[in-house]
């Protein structure tokens, strides 16, 4: 398995987070993970409010929540850190972990493309587009989110608990 880890700095619009890394492991949930073992697993580490579907297509972040996202079927082109980050592909397999305030966006997806989503037990995500008059507010969020107890993929192991001092 390769991990990545990415650091962006605020953008102005998209405020990013100043000490966390956003991490993707590549290949990480083993072969035939469905939504639901994929829920499980996360569940296990502590990260619930799970869902399906899909990632917004348009530049989003979450300024109350850390999110983890487990693709479980196809692909997907996903902008990381805002319109200035960067672009990667995801595929079956990959996990993406989130700090607070990182910007994602699916920018164009194979049509079979799914996600589990799910958040540290405890924290409940909001919505940001990264208007003008929503920022003081959320740049104060994003500073109050606790770090998780766990990996949402290897528990008390993983480059989560490595980067992210758990």
């Amino acid at each position: 398995m390769k991990t990545e880890t990415h650091h962006f700095e605020d953008d102005g619009k998209i405020p990013n987070n100043p000490n966390l890394p956003l991490i993707v492991y590549r290949q990480a949930l083993e072969e035939g993970t469905d939504a639901a073992a994929c829920k499980a697993r996360f569940r296990k580490n502590g990260w619930t409010g799970a869902w399906v579907n899909g990632i917004y297509s348009f530049h989003h972040y979450h300024s109350t929540a850390h999110e983890v996202l487990g693709v479980v079927s196809g692909q997907a082109e996903v902008a990381l850190g805002g319109p200035e980050g960067i672009t990667t592909t995801v595929k079956t397999g990959d996990v993406i972990i989130i700090p607070a305030g990182v910007g994602h966006c699916n920018k164009g997806a194979s049509s079979d493309f799914q996600v589990v989503g799910a958040y540290p037990d405890g924290q409940d995500w909001d919505l940001c587009r990264g208007e003008p008059g929503e920022r003081p507010e959320k740049v104060e969020n994003i500073k109050e989110v606790p770090p998780p107890e766990k990996d949402p993929v290897f528990g008390t192991e993983g480059q989560l608990s490595r980067e992210w001092g758990l």
